[in-house]
């Protein structure tokens, strides 16, 4: 009886999926939070820290960790969303979404004996895949978009 292999196929050692030259979900939220970045830094923001995790699962992330230069420390939550449909960028980040946040920015500050003043920014990235949001002034910041109370 003669059996014939599975050909298995492995992933790339990135542990992407995706063919060389594709477009993934990943890759465009990682041009959004690079371009978020570039954006606050230029608005006079000074970079610490980007895609913070908390050890363990149901944990949370922080997309980027930024600094004002009077020592607020500011969490930011970059969200793209290529059209308006279902309410946007900014309706994606539920009360569940900003409990994960807040979660995750209190692990961060542990590491602090005195913790500095602090606050949630968001960054909405609109447009989609060919529109640059950079380059199409596509990407708007709210400060203080919501509190941890």
């Amino acid at each position: 009886m003669w059996f014939s292999r599975k050909q298995v196929v492995k992933p790339p050692p990135d542990g992407s999926r995706a063919q060389p030259g594709q477009v993934t979900t990943k890759s465009r939220g990682d041009a959004a939070e690079s371009a978020a970045q570039v954006f606050l830094a230029r608005a006079g923001l000074i970079p610490v820290e980007s895609n913070y995790r908390t050890p363990g699962r149901g944990g949370g992330e922080i997309d980027l960790v930024m600094r004002t230069p009077d020592g607020t420390l500011v969490f930011v939550e970059v969200r793209q969303r290529s059209g308006a449909s279902h309410g946007g960028a900014a309706a994606s980040i539920s009360p569940a979404k900003q409990q994960r946040i807040i979660f995750a920015a209190r692990h961060y500050l542990m590491r602090f004996a005195s913790p500095p003043p602090c606050r949630f920014d968001v960054v909405l990235v609109h447009g989609g895949p060919g529109q640059g949001p950079v380059e199409n002034g596509r990407l708007e910041w709210l400060p203080a978009a919501f509190d941890a109370s």
